[in-house]
């Protein structure tokens, strides 16, 4: 077993026994529903391995890697709220299985929960810590409501974009970095490299997202390619493209807009522009941009087994392919 995947398995256990109360049950029973989800655990591992990239363990990172993921599930309830979407990952989202009141009330709870368990990290630095999760926190409400307000803005830039993805996404994955840092006591420029480590990771982890959900093959994606595009979602590639696409190409992609969405049978025609305009081309330059800096950061850094997981896993996620 790798030592992502180590990281992993101990998080998952420790989620696992967090939650001891059982009653009331309709607030216990959709909650521990949300903490079984799964998922890739992205930012508790990275959080751990950014702890022991700086000399300090696992283990004394793992209450505040619960937190941080833990928080993110509270970002997705209450976004599955928003987006009215009915499931995640393959299962029903709370507010479908149960009702909206009780998602909001499983989220509140959430938030509640990120927060005991980060305030229990016994750290010299406690207070430093708190402050960054809570800015984190107000970061990706901001992103949230960039991302609600570009659904209705008809004029929306690549640079617009880039801001909101580094709020809501970005963000969360350099504050877990960040908190890793500060956990393993790292001196300054250890905590600036791996706060800077995450920003560019999570930013070339959104661009990606962008680009598989069009790009991908379905098989190895799990799922229809083109989701953003019935959606209507102003995603890197049809900012990109809008920017550079001329005579039909961009009367289509204005069209998109205008309809906020498209029927699945147009999604090849869109594709095509993608690709035409080079909008995917300039998506994937972005993304090696990013996972390059990421590296670059890294490399500030003593070499050790966990600062060459996080420069594996920054290469991951260049080659992923879902």
């Amino acid at each position: 077993m790798s030592r992502y995947d180590r990281h992993k398995a101990l998080l998952e256990e420790h989620l696992a026994r967090l939650v001891k109360e059982s009653v009331p049950r309709s607030l216990y029973e959709p909650l521990k529903y949300v903490l079984a989800g799964g998922g890739k655990r992205i930012r508790p591992v990275l959080l751990m391995l950014s702890c022991e990239a700086v000399g300090g363990t696992a283990r004394s990172a793992l209450r505040a890697g619960a937190a941080i993921e833990i928080l993110h599930n509270f970002t997705l309830v209450h976004d599955d709220i928003m987006d009215n979407a009915s499931s995640r990952r393959g299962r029903k989202t709370v507010h479908t299985k149960w009702d909206t009141n009780v998602a909001i009330l499983v989220g509140d709870e959430l938030l509640a929960l990120a927060y005991r368990a980060v305030l229990q990290t016994k750290s010299p630095n406690i207070q430093r810590i708190a402050k960054t999760f809570t800015d984190g926190v107000v970061e990706v409400c901001e992103g949230q409501a960039y991302d609600k307000e570009f659904e209705t803005r008809s004029a929306v830039t690549v640079n617009d974009y880039l801001l909101m993805i580094e709020k809501k996404t970005a963000k969360m994955v350099s504050v877990a970095a960040e908190i890793g840092a500060l956990i393993g006591n790292a001196a300054p420029e250890g905590i600036r490299a791996l706060r800077q480590y995450g920003h560019h990771v999570g930013l070339a982890f959104q661009i990606q997202d962008d680009l598989l959900d069009i790009m991908a093959n379905e098989e190895e994606l799990g799922k229809k390619i083109g989701g953003d595009l019935v959606e209507g979602k102003k995603t890197f590639l049809l900012l990109e493209a809008l920017r550079t696409a001329r005579g039909s190409d961009r009367k289509l992609l204005r069209e998109l807009v205008a309809n906020k969405g498209c029927s699945p049978d147009r999604i090849p025609e869109y594709r095509r522009i993608y690709i035409e305009t080079g909008a995917a081309a300039s998506a994937r330059r972005r993304i090696e941009r990013e996972i390059n800096r990421s590296k670059q950061e890294l490399h500030r850094l003593p070499s050790t087994g966990a600062q060459a997981v996080l420069e594996w896993f920054a290469d991951m996620l260049l080659h992923r392919t879902y």
